[in-house]
C-alpha cells in the first residue's frame, strides 16, 4: 500500500502550473511569430527576383528574422528550464508520497533534460519512470510518443536548417527560408504536444491514492433477535375467570 507522507515540501519548490504554461505558451506563440516572419520573408525573395526590394524593406526582413531566431532560442532555454525544475519537484514528490526517494539524483535529471541530443533520450524516459510511478503510463503512453517522435523529427529539421544557413546563393537562401518555416512550425508543435503531456500528468494530484482500498469479506453483524414478551398465563393452566 502506497505511504504518503505529510511533508509537501517537494511540490512547492517547483514552479506552479500557471507558470510552465505561461512558459509554453510563450514559447509557442514565439515560434508561430518565427515561422510567420519568414514566411514575409519568403514571399519578399520571390518578389526580389523580378524588382529590387527597397533597402528599407530589405534590411528590416533580415533583421527580424534574426530578432525572432534569437527570441526563439531564449524561449526554447528558458522552457527547458521550467519545465524541467516542475520534473524534478513532481518525481520527487511522486517518490515521496511511495515512501521512497528518487532513484535519480537531480544533477543527473537537469543534465539529461538540458544537454542537446542527449535529452533526446533522456528527458523522455525521465516522463516515462514518472508515469510508471504514478501508475498511470497506461493513459500517458500516447501522449509521450506522439511528443518524443516530434520532437525528434523537429531537431533534426532543425539541424539542417542550422546547416544550410550559410549559403550566399539565392536559391539556397530560399531554400533554407523554407526549411526554417517547417522547423519553427514543427518547435510549434512540440511544443503543443509537451503541454498536452504536462496536463496529463497535473489532472491528477500527487496526494490522490493510487487504489482504492475495500472491505470484502466482512461479515456483518446480525440484528438481534426480539424477545417475545413474557406470557399472560402460565402453561397448562385455565385462565382465570
Amino acid at each position: 500500500m502506497p505511504v504518503a507522507t505529510g511533508d509537501d515540501g517537494a511540490v512547492k519548490k517547483g514552479p506552479a502550473a500557471v507558470t510552465v504554461r505561461a512558459a509554453l505558451l510563450s514559447a509557442v506563440t514565439i515560434f508561430g511569430l518565427a515561422a510567420a516572419i519568414h514566411i514575409v520573408r519568403y514571399v519578399l525573395l520571390l518578389i526580389n527576383r523580378t524588382s529590387l526590394l527597397p533597402p528599407l524593406v530589405a534590411g528590416a526582413a533580415l533583421w527580424l528574422g534574426v530578432l525572432v531566431s534569437l527570441a526563439a532560442i531564449v524561449a526554447v532555454i528558458l522552457t527547458a528550464v521550467v519545465t524541467t525544475s516542475w520534473l524534478i519537484a513532481r518525481r520527487a514528490a511522486v517518490y515521496q508520497h511511495l515512501g521512497q526517494d528518487d532513484p535519480r539524483p537531480a544533477w543527473a535529471l537537469w543534465a539529461g533534460c538540458l544537454v542537446p541530443v542527449a535529452n533526446l533520450v533522456w528527458a523522455p524516459v525521465y516522463l516515462i519512470e514518472l508515469a510508471h510511478a504514478e501508475q498511470t503510463q497506461a493513459r500517458l503512453r500516447g501522449p509521450i510518443a506522439a511528443w518524443w517522435i516530434a520532437w525528434i523529427l523537429s531537431t533534426a529539421v532543425s539541424i539542417f536548417s542550422i546547416a544550410t544557413s550559410f549559403t550566399t546563393k539565392p536559391q539556397g537562401i530560399a531554400d533554407n527560408t523554407v526549411t526554417a518555416i517547417v522547423a519553427y512550425l514543427l518547435g510549434a508543435g512540440v511544443l503543443v504536444l509537451l503541454w498536452q503531456v504536462f496536463d496529463a500528468f497535473v489532472r491528477k494530484p500527487v496526494e490522490r491514492p493510487l487504489h482504492r482500498w475495500v472491505m470484502v469479506g466482512a461479515e456483518q453483524p446480525k440484528p438481534a433477535a426480539p424477545e417475545s414478551p413474557p406470557a399472560v398465563e402460565t402453561d397448562q393452566q385455565e385462565p382465570a375467570a
